[in-house]
């Protein structure tokens, strides 16, 4: 008898591999399409908010443990600020202009913001009903309430009476907004009340109380009686109460003689693209100072409101702030959710993720008996993050710092987090006498402030501090160590698809590479002394750096593919990213499916290419990965007739990285580590229960194998089988082979 999956059609069979059936799109007009047709693309904005819509789907998911879920509808409300902040705020100002520039895919800048407040009136609209009919009763049911004031006992409203007073209300100020006193300014994305009061004389007034960022948003309900309950029992019942419904249950003590006629949660979202003036500044440091301070005061470009707030209220927000009302988000919940992340920090790992126990390779552990350098003089090193340590970058900076061989350390820093041991590092190697010169990016977005304090610090030490080029963000993440060994001088080099960020390691999927080859070692060395200073010289031999060699390398290398294909050869190009949305960069992959190469995209976030449109993108299958993990790295792989090519590193296809920014991709020779990164990527193609599949109408489908306990999960196989590293070849079959998708079958066939 046949098996269910044998009996579907080809075109059910290629729905339930994953795989998209291909269309045909019929042009706007007249004409027949071509590779510059608005309708082979798909708008940027709308494909960011359908990755919003992938992440929500972790917090719909009903398998993963109860906190991890609360977590996402936090990332999916952070991140939708950032979106607004930025790729709203430039549409905006676009569709203010009255410029006529259109998306990629035709779309005027007023069409786009139409489509998006749809969108997210949508997506909110989801998270409010998830939470409401989902994750609060199921919170409840693991003794986790989240209640209103008044659903409290009187000994917990008096309890919380009295942390109101202690606590809240001298942090409290009241602004009132009348003809002496103008409206206050609301700083993006505070959360603030807008009260109405009103006065025996039957006058109402209007004033402003913004909710402290510095208290807990979710208030612990606490008696005496449930402090001691809750400290003997991990699973003891809590209680918490929004920060803001508690300062409304008082507002009578910030206004005392005044009646409370209504009081609503609102909150304001400001654009964050600040023009950092370079070209005119003498300082690139004082230029971003002042840009960061002029953030502060930028036009507001999302104004989120309790639902039930009056028409009065409304008028008076939208008319001062000012802001269109097309712009006014109604909240039927709370304003505003990425704080309920505070929820996670619970002591409950019976509602999260298992913790990551990151291993590390015996190379760089026993086996190197502490030494560094001896292991990567032995071999080329390939780290997988967050699946295996961090840790070896960290020592390979402290073990450089306290070497008396070393001589000096360069690296670039884009974004480093608090508490950095890798800033920590740097400082001691300069007390150590060693030579440090390290590029500090101030124009990583809302990083600025934060690397200007290390910029800072760092040269106060004596670090030869370089704050970043005119005109270009430096996003590469590069590390050389040059040290005496006898008579000679050798170079370590350590390069990253990611930051160099220890925190951000424990859940950002990148890989990590240390070498001593001499002729990357040179490439570092000349790319450091353009940073640095001033260089003529001629295209690295190695390494692909933007705005230098890359895009003109990664034409190439796909146009040979497309070449070996017409010969004959079995063309497949694999690559993984973050974003896809360079325009030439997707025609060139429009002309590889339509010579018949396999093309492979692993794309997390955004893309504007289309896949499985007839004659343009028969070939091309798009792969979105979302879990546990956020996957960060940048993987392309070309197979050049089979002599196989790795290329790694911190560029995504957008026309920012390829041409504004300094990016550096690197070879992988070893061919052991090439065939490990093949066996990655294959792996992350054939999950079955985090991968998302990119239609040619913009959406995404999952595989109708997730729900069941042997599908493929991708993440959750690299758990364990970076403990125990993957033998060539050995990987897909621990997967069960039967199950990769079917236009894997040449690949499995071929390997075996």
């Amino acid at each position: 008898m046949a098996s269910p999956r044998s009996e579907l059609g080809s075109d059910e069979q290629a729905e339930a591999a994953g795989v998209a059936t291909p269309v045909t799109i019929a042009p706007t007009g007249p004409q027949t399409l071509t590779l510059a047709s608005p309708e082979l693309y798909i708008n940027r904005e709308l494909s960011l908010l359908e990755f919003q819509k992938r992440v929500l789907q972790e917090a719909q998911d009903p398998e993963n443990p109860l906190l991890e879920r609360v977590k996402f509808v936090s990332i999916v409300s952070s991140n939708l600020d950032e979106f607004f902040m930025v790729r709203v705020a430039g549409l905006q100002k676009q569709a203010a202009s009255g410029t006529q520039e259109a998306s990629v895919d035709g779309l005027p800048a007023a069409i786009q913001l139409q489509r998006i407040r749809e969108e997210v009136r949508r997506l909110v609209q989801v998270i409010q009903d998830l939470l409401r009919d989902t994750l609060l009763p199921a919170l409840q049911r693991e003794g986790i309430r989240i209640l209103g004031i008044s659903s409290l006992t009187q000994e917990e409203r008096s309890a919380m009476d009295s942390y109101f007073l202690e606590t809240v209300f001298p942090v409290l100020t009241p602004l009132a907004f009348d003809p002496g006193r103008p409206f206050p300014h609301i700083s993006s994305g505070s959360l603030n009340l807008a009260v109405v009061v009103g006065d025996n004389q039957g006058t109402e007034n209007f004033a402003r109380v913004k909710v402290p960022d510095s208290l807990p948003r979710l208030v612990l309900v606490e008696t005496d009686h449930q402090h001691k309950k809750v400290s003997t029992s991990l699973k003891s019942e809590m209680k918490f109460v929004w920060l803001e419904q508690l300062i409304i249950a008082n507002l009578h003590l910030l206004f005392p003689g005044m009646e409370i006629v209504e009081a609503h949660a609102f909150r304001v979202t400001r654009d964050a693209e600040v023009a950092i003036q370079e070209l005119e500044s003498d300082d690139l440091l004082e230029s971003v100072e002042e840009a960061m301070r002029q953030r502060r005061f930028t036009s507001a470009v999302r104004l989120q409101v309790d639902a039930n707030v009056s028409d009065k209220i409304l008028e008076i927000l939208a008319g001062n702030l000012p802001i269109d009302k097309q712009d006014v988000y109604r909240i039927r919940g709370s304003v505003g959710l990425k704080r309920l992340i505070e929820l996670y920090a619970l002591d409950r790992p019976d509602l999260k993720d298992k913790p990551l126990v990151p291993s590390i390779p015996q190379s760089l552990g026993a086996d190197a008996e502490g030494d560094v350098f001896s292991a990567i003089r032995r071999e080329d090193l390939l780290l997988h993050h967050p699946y295996e340590s961090f840790q070896p970058v960290v020592e390979f900076l402290e073990q450089a710092a306290r070497d008396p061989n070393v001589l000096a350390i360069k690296m670039t820093l884009y974004r480093v987090g608090r508490n950095s041991p890798i800033v920590a590092a740097l400082l001691e190697a300069i007390e150590q006498g060693k030579q440090v010169s390290v590029l500090v990016e101030l124009k990583a977005r809302f990083d600025e402030e934060s690397n200007i304090e290390w910029a800072r610090t760092l040269e106060d030490a004596g670090v030869h501090v370089v704050y970043g080029l005119v005109g270009m963000k430096v996003h590469s993440k590069t590390a050389l160590v040059v040290r005496r060994e006898g008579e000679e001088i050798r170079r370590y080099v350590h390069l990253g698809t990611g930051n160099y960020n220890p925190v951000t390691a424990r859940v950002y999927s990148d890989f990590g590479f240390f070498t001593c080859s001499e002729q990357i070692a040179n490439d570092v060395t000349y790319f450091f002394n353009a940073l640095t200073g001033y260089s003529r010289k001629n295209e690295p031999r190695e390494l692909l750096v933007a705005p230098v060699n890359l895009r003109q390398r990664l034409e190439e290398l796909i146009l040979r593919e497309i070449a070996l294909q017409k010969k004959g050869e079995r063309g497949h190009l694999i690559f993984k990213m973050n974003a896809l949305e360079d325009q030439q960069m997707i025609r060139l992959l429009y002309q590889a499916s339509q010579a018949g190469v396999k093309v492979d995209l692993l794309i997390r976030g955004l893309c504007c290419l289309r896949p499985s449109v007839s004659g343009f993108s028969d070939n091309i299958r798009v792969t979105s990965i979302v879990g546990r993990f956020l996957e960060h790295s940048r993987v392309y792989y070309f197979r050049n007739g089979g002599a196989e090519e790795v290329y790694l590193g911190s560029a995504d296809l957008m026309r920012r990285n390829l041409s504004h920014r300094v990016e550096i991709l690197f070879p992988i020779h070893s061919p052991q580590l090439v065939r490990r990164l093949k066996d990655i990527l294959d792996i992350q193609l054939a999950d079955e229960k985090k991968a998302h599949h990119l239609q040619s109408d913009g959406s995404y489908s999952r595989g109708s194998r997730r729900g069941q306990a042997d599908a493929i999960h991708s993440q959750l196989q690299f758990l364990t089988s970076e403990k125990a590293p993957l033998k060539v070849g050995k990987g897909l079959a621990a997967l069960s082979r039967k199950r990769l998708v079917a236009d894997r079958r040449t690949d499995r066939r071929t390997k075996s």
